[in-house]
């Protein structure tokens, strides 16, 4: 048997498990929401912590002398907390005003305590707080939508429609009455002929009276407009309301990264 004085015994090993099971768990549920960093990213970083962990704790007892060699093994989770940083980073991002992947970033960081926790032989603890992230996901996040709005917030939405029927006016119009007022709007794309780009029949060459123009086509361009409000209101419902508009092919309402 691995002798445990250097850190490599069935208890190490049972440690580290845990806090890849664990890690992984959180893991799988970003995942299984499609956020950026998922499965994989999140048990990595947990299993790093708890390797990180595991080397401060047992990994130096060869060159520890007393009154000679002292070592702090607090201070490499200190340096994990720390050192997280770059990959939160990575995962926040501003889109048009709004902070994106704070809850992303904030997930890691936590994962890594977990996998730190865990290899430190806490692993009621890495346990408990891997259930309270479960229930801040599906038991909080559900009943804060419950509570009345004390505050305004801005939601985004995007919708593609068919030009020419007066279906951005109407749009506008649903946010109003939903006692939303729109913030921003703005066209990401626009595809098809353009008004002035419809065909027109040739006047003759001795006419009568003057040319009529050709019709119309029934649709014109396929516009998709991005949407920004701000109210108190029920934005799903709003959503629904907006779908419903006359012209409307698709209605998003996009998320915020407090996922």
């Amino acid at each position: 048997m691995v002798d445990e004085w250097f850190g490599q015994g069935w208890t190490q090993v049972a440690n580290f498990g845990v806090a890849f099971l664990l890690s992984s768990v959180i893991g799988l549920e970003r995942e299984i929401k499609q956020k950026a960093a998922g499965l994989r990213t999140y048990t990595v970083v947990g299993i790093g912590a708890a390797l990180f962990t595991l080397l401060s704790k047992y990994g130096f007892a060869d060159v520890i002398h007393p009154g000679r060699v002292v070592l702090d093994p607090s201070r490499v989770a200190a340096q994990i907390v720390s050192g997280l940083g770059f990959i939160g980073a990575g995962l926040i991002f501003v889109q048009r005003g709004s902070v994106k992947g704070l809850t992303s970033a904030a997930a890691i960081w936590m994962t890594a305590a977990v996998g730190a926790a865990a290899a430190a032989g806490l692993t009621l603890l890495a346990a408990l707080t891997t259930v309270a992230y479960f229930a801040v996901a599906y038991a909080v996040r559900p009943l804060s939508h419950l509570l009345p709005r004390l505050a305004e917030r801005e939601t985004h939405f995007r919708v593609t429609y068919h030009e020419g029927h007066g279906t951005l006016r109407d749009l506008v119009d649903q946010c109003v009455q939903a006692g939303f007022s729109l913030t921003e709007l703005t066209t990401l794309s626009a595809i098809g002929a353009r008004p002035e780009q419809w065909p027109r029949r040739a006047a003759p060459e001795a006419p009568s009276e003057p040319p009529e123009p050709s019709e119309p086509p029934e649709e014109g361009r396929t516009v998709q407009v991005a949407l920004t409000v701000s109210g108190r209101g029920d934005t799903n419902a709003l959503a629904a309301q907006l779908g419903s508009v006359s012209g409307v092919l698709a209605c998003k309402k996009m998320e915020s990264d407090d996922d």
